[in-house]
């Protein structure tokens, strides 16, 4: 990949965020109907007209719930914000085309404004505060100061207001225990690996701070009140149709990459047959690969 597509965004935690655009397309077709569900709980208490901040908002999947939503309910206006100007194009673009469709009663107007910019230098409050919500999904890990982040978002919401972080649940499930090559339970060590890069991650980040305990004490030490969670599943069962085992194809590629070095040989190349498609044990023909992840979203007030 060409040096000038890495943007200066994401370079904190060392990901090129450009390169991920097909999976991150495809984990949003698959979570299509669960953001939906997720957007419609976040919006409905919120006043007329309101602006929501998608902040991270990679390649628009929650983005087009939300404009949803909002048209659903007479219209608003979501910013989106993202680091990878390649990721924020897509985003846009389908925020766009969903912002325009026709309800059976009126034609709603939700408006749609992209910002470019980098989280861990510019705050969302000057970006595009303030707003009547605030939606971060798993962009605040990747922040060198968790807390910090934390404390931009709010600052970035109005004052009523509420700021919603996708953060944590269950760590993603798609193989069967035992997929008959290699010693059985490879899903948890994969789990296990990434669980180490991550922690390698953070500590190779720069500027990284540590921030112990919960999502839930964030956000009150940041000063929101009301604070609850809540948590939905991603449930795609097997048989799974072709689109869940290209997910899971590509899964596996990413676990490779990033923490394929912390399993052991015997793993890899069990791997690598499951990565092969002309290997008899190719996961992406398999009809026992399966979805289920369960995420989890912390909301809270601002006074």
């Amino acid at each position: 990949m060409a040096a000038h597509s890495h943007t200066h965004a994401h370079s904190h935690d060392g990901i090129d965020w450009s390169s991920r655009l097909t999976a991150l397309r495809q984990a949003d077709e698959l979570d299509g109907e669960a953001h939906r569900v997720v957007a419609r709980r976040l919006v409905r208490a919120l006043p007329d007209n309101p602006t929501v901040l998608d902040v991270g908002c990679g390649a628009g999947g929650m983005s087009v719930a939300l404009v949803e939503a909002l048209s659903a309910r007479g219209g608003g206006t979501v910013v989106l914000v993202d680091g990878a100007p390649e990721l924020l194009d897509v985003a846009t673009g389908l925020a766009r085309s969903a912002a325009s469709y026709e309800t059976d009663t009126s034609t709603t107007t939700v408006h749609i404004r992209p910002v470019l910019a980098d989280l861990a230098t510019e705050r969302p409050a000057d970006l595009a505060g303030p707003a009547q919500l605030v939606w971060a999904s798993n962009v605040v890990h990747h922040l060198p100061d968790q807390r910090a982040a934390v404390l931009g978002l709010v600052d970035a919401v109005a004052p009523g207001g509420w700021l919603a972080l996708a953060e944590g649940g269950l760590e993603g499930k798609f193989l069967p225990f035992d997929l008959g090559i290699g010693e059985p339970g490879l899903q948890d060590r994969l789990a296990a690996a990434r669980a180490q890069w991550f922690v390698r991650m953070r500590e190779n980040t720069e500027g990284a701070v540590r921030m112990a305990g919960g999502w839930n004490t964030a956000l009150a030490e940041a000063g929101l009140v009301e604070v609850t969670a809540f948590s939905y599943l991603i449930d795609h069962p097997a048989p799974a149709k072709q689109a869940v085992r290209d997910w899971a194809v590509n899964r596996l590629q990413w676990h490779m990459e990033v923490a394929g070095d912390l399993l052991h040989p015997a793993d890899r190349r069990t791997v690598s047959r499951l990565l092969d498609p002309h290997d008899s044990a190719f996961l992406g023909l398999r009809d026992d690969v399966f979805l289920l992840t369960a995420n989890t979203v912390y909301v809270g007030r601002k006074p």
